[in-house]
């Protein structure tokens, strides 16, 4: 994933702005497709946020990064802002947004994939993952190592 947003700008909540690339070295990453105006994301967020939460008390690896179906700037920053964890989010507008869905065949939102550093799938429907399996944090997240490596 590093290597795939390498040159990309990610934001964080606090508004600081770093390299894909640099910042994701190392990390194992989450990429969350979602909205704020879709009531299904509204209900898996905090979902994906406890789960998030949890697990980086113990894997401070693990990161996510919103990739936004938000319509306007404004409307991804608040929905970043008062609703996700503490990850990252790709800028409004930047056309990687776009490759991202077509590479990763997203055709319904929320979504999220866990993807390696040079852009491979590891588990295709985390999101799903998540929502039957995420009451174990650390039993999902030992499964998705097994993969990982």
């Amino acid at each position: 994933m590093s290597e795939l947003l390498a040159g990309v700008k990610l934001f964080n909540q606090d508004g600081d702005v770093v390299d894909g690339g640099e910042y994701l070295n190392g990390k194992v990453v989450g990429l969350y497709f979602s909205a704020g105006w879709c009531p299904p994301c509204r209900a898996f967020t905090p979902k994906l946020k406890r789960f998030f939460e949890e697990i980086k008390k113990s894997h401070p690896e693990f990161e996510v990064v919103f990739v936004s179906r938000d319509r306007a700037d404004e409307d991804l920053r608040e929905y970043f802002n008062e609703h996700m964890g503490n990850w990252v989010a790709i800028e409004f507008g930047n056309p990687k947004i776009q490759e991202l869905l077509a590479q990763y065949e997203v055709k319904t939102i929320p979504s999220m994939r866990i993807i390696k550093p040079n852009g491979d799938v590891v588990v295709q429907d985390a999101r799903t993952e998540i929502q039957d399996k995420g009451s174990d944090p650390e039993a999902l997240w030992e499964e998705w190592l097994a993969f990982y490596e």
